[in-house]
């Protein structure tokens, strides 16, 4: 089966590297409770991690690795595709060596990190009641379930996370809400 080639911006591997791996990383916070017991809080998933190793084979291969390293220097987020997985909005985060390079042989390793910007122009923030809220005068509060983050509070009522701590001083550690608290999301 012939594969599409990978691509970053605007380099097109010239062939697929030879592997190919996706972390799911989750985040969780674990706050020691008194007489040896932890209590563990669910922070959601933060961000996939995709590694791989290649090599440049060839007249030129030097040179072909140059080039994915001026991608590399640029900076700021871009598209990966990959011809099997899901395209993703990412940061070229390493680029490796990974042994001295020749002329005509270079081994090398890399690493994505996938971007999250949220949802937030797909989510519509409901009031207690289940209506859109159109950001009226009136004041809407959040009551805290279990599984809830503040982040997914403020994720899914399409605020900033800072205004959620500016409206609420009672939460002084924005890592750990309780359930039944109320938070106020602002207007």
């Amino acid at each position: 089966m012939l594969l599409t080639p990978m691509r970053y911006k605007d380099y097109v591997w010239p062939h697929n590297p030879a592997t190919y791996s996706i972390t799911f990383e989750r985040q969780v916070a674990l706050h020691k409770v008194p007489f040896g017991r932890y209590y563990m809080q669910d922070l959601g998933q933060s961000c996939r991690v995709m590694r791989g190793e290649g090599e440049f084979a060839g007249p030129g291969a030097y040179e072909e690795f140059k080039k994915l390293a001026t991608v590399f220097y640029g900076g700021g987020p871009g598209l990966l595709i990959h011809p099997v997985w899901q395209v993703s909005n990412a940061y070229f985060t390493d680029l490796r060596l990974e042994q001295a390079p020749l002329p005509d042989y270079v081994r090398y390793s890399f690493t994505f990190r996938e971007r999250y910007d949220g949802y937030s122009d797909a989510l519509t923030a409901l009031d207690s009641a289940g209506s859109a809220y159109a950001g009226g005068t009136e004041a809407v509060t959040h009551t805290v379930v279990s599984g809830d983050t503040l982040w997914g509070v403020a994720l899914s009522y399409g605020v900033a996370l800072e205004e959620l701590l500016a409206v609420n001083p009672g939460i002084k550690n924005p890592n750990l809400i309780h359930v039944g608290e109320q938070v106020v999301i602002p207007c």
